[in-house]
């Protein structure tokens, strides 16, 4: 595995593999890495010639604080990950590299709706931060293939449109969700919670798995209220819990007629966010 610090030699070096007819993956990522990152490096190691992993905790997408405080950092145990997982090329930039005039004043992205409902709603100006440092990661690597979990539901739709803002080519892949035994989705938040916190945390997916269950058996309104109290006996605080249209996150208030749906999750333990989802 070749480690790059400085992006401009990343992308020289990129080129030339481009050159030679080298078809180049992407999987961008924040670290603290598991089982769920390293499945998007196999992915991308099935699909093209070299595999790109970047590891950069991004502070323009923290719209609180103490959260990018806290954010776990294991980057010797990552650098172990990758190398095990024949990853090709680790990018490890600062933030002086990605943001070398500050991160104030920064550019900004017509993202349209995305920006209003779910994560846009709950988390202001996250969405914003997302797309400043893909679009700097994107220029640098510009990848044939683009690497991200289906976990971050919304956030996979807000980065295609990025890429069709960028009018950059590359085919997106959103890969499923990896879990642990007890179906609770991979997250480096997990390393946050506690004992009594893990556990309680696995109610998210017996709170999806029962609305996929009921989906078209009951009422939306009863599904949803019925998963809001399972999360609530299992100590959560609840941000939202939403069935929607899995192409445009529009909310459906009753099923008339047959609609690919998704069912998203956003709940704390105790100052831990976590969120999962589900195609029903």
């Amino acid at each position: 595995m070749i480690l790059f610090r400085n992006g401009h030699q990343l992308a020289g070096y990129l080129e030339q593999e481009k050159k030679k007819g080298k078809m180049i993956g992407f999987v961008p990522t924040m670290g603290a890495l598991h089982h769920g990152h390293l499945s998007l490096v196999e992915s991308a190691k099935q699909h093209t010639d070299i595999t790109v992993c970047s590891i950069f905790v991004n502070p323009t997408q923290f719209n609180d604080p103490t959260d990018f405080q806290k954010y776990p950092i294991t980057i010797e145990y990552d650098i172990f990950l990758l190398e095990k997982a024949q990853t090709d090329v680790l990018f490890l930039p600062q933030e002086a590299d990605l943001y070398p005039n500050g991160v104030a004043q920064l550019e900004s992205y017509d993202l349209g709706y995305l920006e209003t409902i779910l994560e846009g709603k709950s988390r202001p100006g996250h969405f914003q931060g997302v797309c400043q440092v893909m679009e700097r990661l994107l220029t640098l690597v510009r990848p044939d293939d683009l690497f991200m979990g289906q976990k971050d539901y919304q956030q996979c739709m807000v980065v295609k449109k990025l890429l069709t803002i960028m009018k950059m080519p590359v085919r997106f892949h959103a890969c499923p969700i990896q879990r642990e035994a007890d179906g609770l989705a991979m997250s480096s938040r997990n390393m946050r919670l506690n004992e009594t916190q893990r556990k309680n945390a696995s109610a998210i997916f017996t709170a999806l798995y029962f609305t996929k269950s009921h989906i078209g058996t009951m009422p939306l309104n009863q599904i949803k209220a019925q998963a809001w109290n399972i999360l609530l006996e299992n100590s959560f605080r609840i941000d939202y819990i939403e069935i929607v249209d899995a192409i445009t996150l529009e909310e459906h208030q009753e099923i008339k007629d047959k609609h690919d749906l998704v069912a998203l999750i956003a709940a704390y333990q105790a100052e831990v966010r976590l969120i999962d989802n589900m195609l029903l």
